[in-house]
């Protein structure tokens, strides 16, 4: 009656190459950078432009923006690194008992060893790096 079909496979494997991408649009990429503020800067930043991204850094001695961190970019950090710790990044606290990622993540921060750089966006492209313990004061 019904003839044996040959079963097609609608699995791509190269989705699995373009995940480093995404990783970077989520707001970090491979030098712990978390990506802050205006998510338009950012997207108007990272299309090029005249200037490559790396021209485009404040140097340190020339930054204009708070030296203290926001709510928003404390609740992305701890996100970001209880995340990172989820997934077996090394801890750098003692952990006393601790087994959920946000309290470890959360203990990081106060001791300031949050390995993570805020990476701040002006609205005409160019932007600043902080690191945690800079914005911990």
């Amino acid at each position: 009656m019904y003839e044996e079909e040959e079963i097609t496979e609608y699995y791509d494997p190269e989705v699995l190459e373009e995940e480093d991408g995404d990783q970077q649009q989520n707001g970090q990429d491979q030098d712990n950078v978390v990506v802050s503020g205006d998510p338009s800067a950012a997207a108007n930043a990272l299309k090029g432009g005249d200037k490559l991204l790396k021209d485009k850094k404040i140097p340190e001695n020339e930054r204009t923006t708070t030296p203290y961190m926001t709510k928003y970019e404390r609740a992305r950090i701890l996100g970001t690194r209880a995340l990172q710790i989820s997934m077996n990044a090394p801890v750098l606290v003692d952990l006393e008992g601790e087994t959920d990622p946000l309290q470890i993540a959360i203990k990081e921060m106060r001791e300031k060893k949050i390995p993570l750089i805020v990476r701040r966006y002006m609205p005409d492209g160019y932007y600043e790096d902080w690191t945690c313990e800079e914005l911990l004061q």
